[in-house]
């Protein structure tokens, strides 16, 4: 069975955002509609739908005229099952001592390392892409360093794979784990139970520390984000307000070239670089709380 997809960018957050809903509007609708910044520092945002059967190119053509956008790019995809398909390409991942794996991956698992079972699914982190492998090379890095954070959050969690490494290497810390998406949060949960950490993490569903649950648990004295550079920045207050004295962000999500501003945002709010660390085009941080 095929579907098709509609693509266009165009320059602005608000002109995207209209022109998304606009296509929301379409009859027949479309079974999806995103819209996405592309963190290049262009401000360019991609509009993209999903269509069960061929959308009218001339209507498209309308939209993106009337939007200012670039002309639809219409493409057919074939069914797949993306997830299965996932689950037999990615390897395994080493990120220092911990070893990153799916259940097909089992038996490559090294004697002595701190072992983390994740599936493809949803959610974002497997640890293959360089903002997760960033993250979790810091985290082994502070470890190797004696660094035994006591109060830790994971902060759009995703898989929650960065609180699994906290609550494996932690035993009497006290880790939360947040997303704003309730399937993520969900699968967050069931990577508890497969890891056997059930009871050592508490997921909930919020934005950024915006649950009485999570507020109530600072100072932290680590915290996990690895979003984008837009939620990082308006995370940077907040990120000062519930870190202690002495106490670190592991940042990533971000490109190389928005590590800079990111920085200067958290210097601003009270933080100082401590390392950074570029895996090809992205880039983590670390901020120690002044």
């Amino acid at each position: 069975m095929l579907t098709y997809t509609a693509l266009t960018t165009l320059e602005g957050g608000d002109a995207a955002e209209a022109l998304g809903a606009a296509l929301e509007k379409l009859d027949p609708a479309p079974t999806g509609v995103g819209v996405f910044e592309i963190e290049d520092g262009s401000d360019l945002w991609e509009v993209g739908a999903y269509f069960m059967q061929p959308p009218s190119a001339a209507i498209l053509e309308m939209f993106a005229l009337a939007f200012g956008a670039k002309p639809f790019v219409i493409s057919e995809v074939p069914e797949i099952d993306w997830v299965a398909h996932v689950r037999r390409e990615l390897p395994p991942v080493e990120a220092g001592r911990f070893f990153v794996y799916g259940s097909h991956d089992a038996d490559k698992v090294p004697v002595g390392c701190v072992a983390l079972q994740i599936e493809a699914t949803v959610a974002f982190g497997t640890g293959h892409h360089g903002t997760t492998l960033g993250c979790l090379r810091a985290f082994d890095r502070l470890l190797s360093a004696g660094v035994r954070p006591q109060n830790v959050a994971d902060i759009g969690c995703g898989t929650a794979v960065l609180a699994l490494a906290a609550a494996a290497t932690l035993p009497d810390a006290r880790i939360l784990a947040s997303d704003i998406d309730q399937v993520a949060v969900e699968v967050a949960l069931a990577n508890v139970g497969i890891n056997a950490l059930s009871g050592r993490i508490a997921c909930f569903e919020a934005a950024g520390f915006a649950h009485p649950d999570i507020a109530s648990k600072a100072p932290f004295d680590l915290v996990f984000a690895n979003i984008l550079k837009g939620p990082l920045l308006e995370l940077a207050p907040a990120m000062a307000a519930h870190i202690g004295a002495g106490g670190r962000a592991i940042l990533s999500g971000l490109l190389v070239v928005q590590a800079e501003a990111i920085t200067a945002a958290y210097v601003a709010a009270g933080f100082t670089l401590e390392a950074r660390e570029d895996l090809g085009e992205w880039s983590a941080l670390v901020m120690l709380r002044s």
